[in-house]
């Protein structure tokens, strides 16, 4: 199983737990996506964590899974909407809790949430660009500035915690050996209040925000389906899989 869910006192866990690098394939992202809806829905539910174990939080898509058969694009870009979506649309907060690596589709998730903790070895970063792939930017423009997700974004460089903090996306960095208590703290404090109010607090905030953020997703995922149209998207697919630079001409 690549990830666990329970909840306990209003506060319900989504964990992660795919070795070595959290990375998943079509059929995990919609699992994820279909339970995050799920804890939503209940009652019993008045806050969210998404947490992972392992070396890092999330390392995106199953690049392997493409390699093997591009067309399982249309599933994985599929998944990774749902899940989003899920999170951000989700009637409750979530909070995400972050170690570790964050790419790609780890990004999404950590964008499309309402509150982020970060440990002090957490590093963000959009490879897409060397994975043959487009998406992201919306979900990290909704955390960082236009001009540094646009430098992320061609250079592929990533930033640590401290400069994400800094830049406003992250409420809180703690060693990692506090980030489940920091975000158990945090979610303890939503949970004690009216789950109705807190729902409708997040739909009003959800209804400000600048933009449609699933449709701006939706656009780039477009651009990924013309990107896997030409030869340099699989060329820098197939040079990852066989762990080579990338060659083009």
């Amino acid at each position: 199983m690549a990830f666990t869910s329970s909840v306990e006192a209003g506060i319900a866990q989504l964990v992660f737990n795919k070795p070595p690098v959290n990375a998943f394939n079509s059929a995990e992202w919609a699992g994820i996506a279909a339970e995050i809806k799920a804890l939503g829905a209940r009652d019993d539910v008045t806050v969210i964590i998404v947490r992972a174990e392992g070396k890092g939080f999330c390392a995106g898509v199953d690049i392997k899974e493409l390699g093997a058969d591009p067309n399982m694009i249309v599933p994985v870009n599929k998944g990774n909407y749902d899940t989003f979506e899920a999170i951000h649309r989700n009637p409750k907060p979530v909070i995400v809790a972050l170690h570790g690596f964050v790419l790609g589709g780890g990004i999404g998730i950590a964008g499309a949430a309402d509150i982020i903790v970060a440990s002090e070895c957490a590093s963000f970063g959009v490879p897409e660009v060397d994975r043959g792939a487009m998406g992201g930017g919306a979900h990290l423009q909704r955390m960082f500035p236009v001009q540094k997700v646009r430098y992320m974004y061609f250079t592929g460089e990533f930033i640590d915690a401290q400069e994400a903090y800094r830049l406003g996306a992250v409420e809180r960095v703690v060693p990692k050996d506090q980030l489940v208590d920091t975000a158990l703290e945090i979610a303890a404090k939503i949970a004690e209040k009216s789950t109705i109010m807190i729902t409708l607090a997040k739909e009003a905030l959800n209804g400000i925000e600048d933009g449609n953020l699933e449709a701006k997703y939706r656009s780039e995922q477009g651009f990924t389906l013309e990107a896997y149209r030409h030869q340099d998207s699989q060329e820098a697919r197939d040079a990852f899989n066989e762990k080579r630079d990338a060659s083009f001409d």
